[in-house]
């Protein structure tokens, strides 16, 4: 215990220094270069990685960037070279997951604002099937179709 406390004083770039060494000799160092082994290996690093940070998650690079990283790691002549360049690569390629604003605001403000609109649903006449519904059921529906909502409307942004 008393390791792993000291562990999460230290920032993210030094614990991903900390667990590169296992991470790299389990998953990398053994593995064939064959891309497909390689890629499988390098999301393996990132699932250790989520598993090791307490409350962190890493995103994978992409499949591009792993496919020119992996022809130039391949040709390196010494295993020391090839690990020095892979922890290089996760450094510089391993990004910390992060949250949008308003995913953020939708999650927090979503059950609330179910809760109102059942209770102001309920004295409709139109809406009088609503109190049938319970409310552990109808909050958390109503919360995941917001976040939904937000997810599908950013993508439509970004696209335009």
């Amino acid at each position: 215990m008393g390791l792993l406390m000291s562990s999460m004083s230290l920032g993210s770039a030094k614990m991903i220094n900390y667990a590169m060494e296992p991470v790299y000799e389990k998953f990398i160092q053994n593995s064939d270069t064959e891309f497909d082994e390689f890629h499988a290996a390098m999301l393996g690093v990132c699932s250790a990685l989520n598993a090791a940070m307490p409350g962190k998650h890493y995103n994978v690079p992409g499949l591009e960037e792993v496919k020119e990283f992996h022809s130039t790691w391949n040709n390196l002549p010494t295993q020391k070279k090839k690990r020095e360049q892979f922890i290089q690569f996760v450094k510089d390629n391993v990004r910390v997951n992060q949250a949008d604003t308003a995913t953020l605001l939708t999650g927090v403000l979503a059950p609330p604002g179910a809760m109102a609109a059942k209770k102001a649903g309920e004295s409709l006449p139109q809406l009088k099937m609503i109190k049938n519904v319970p409310d552990i059921l109808f909050v958390p529906t109503a919360t995941v179709v917001a976040l939904i909502t937000v997810r599908f409307s950013k993508r439509l942004f970004m696209r335009s």
